[in-house]
């Protein structure tokens, strides 16, 4: 990626992309609040890769004739089961590294995308700056949907944009999410798949 932004290679190896497709699709689903060509330096898939790159391992082990596995990469996980098999899965505490902030029960993947690690890591893009509500922020923001790919850049949009992308992830079909904020409120869509 970083010889393709240095404008080293004629055209891009075809899992950039790739990557870059899915990253055009997700800064749509998000209303801008995802979008990696706002990153100093020019386009950087970060918020989206790493769900990306865990389904490209889940689809190798599933090529290679696994039955059932969960492949998480820091916090995205995807996971191969027999149809009607549901995993739990607990989401961290922001604050508490020790505790969980719930326990979610689904069969399709789940990213989670926070502040509380690595504040500066999460940039606001310039489109959607004056819609940012400044009187709370999402520190925590866990998204579960059919592609760990695009649930990854949903939950990165949903870190930075709080209550105005849960409403956008909630309209989109598959696709839910949970976000907590600085003040320690929470808020998620309807159907999110909570353990009971």
């Amino acid at each position: 990626m970083s010889r393709f932004r240095r404008g080293e290679l004629e055209r891009p190896p075809p899992e950039i992309e790739c990557v870059l497709d899915l990253c055009c699709e997700a800064k749509q689903l998000s209303g801008g609040w995802f979008d990696p060509w706002a990153m100093p330096g020019g386009v950087d898939p970060t918020g989206l890769v790493k769900g990306w790159a865990a389904e490209e391992a889940l689809a190798g082990l599933a090529a290679a004739g696994v039955r059932s596995a969960i492949v998480n990469a820091a916090g995205d996980v995807t996971m191969l089961a027999e149809s009607g098999r549901t995993w739990r899965l607990g989401v961290r505490h922001p604050w508490r590294a020790d505790a969980l902030a719930c326990i979610v029960e689904t069969a399709v993947p789940v990213a989670t995308s926070g502040t509380y690690e690595r504040p500066a890591q999460l940039i606001v893009p310039e489109a959607v700056a004056g819609r940012v509500d400044t009187s709370r922020r999402p520190v925590s923001a866990t998204v579960i949907g059919p592609s760990l790919a695009l649930a990854d850049a949903l939950a990165t949009a949903l870190c930075v944009g709080g209550d105005e992308v849960l409403a956008m992830i909630d309209a989109e079909d598959g696709f839910d999410g949970y976000v907590i904020f600085d003040d320690g409120a929470e808020a998620w869509t309807p159907r999110f798949p909570f353990a009971s």
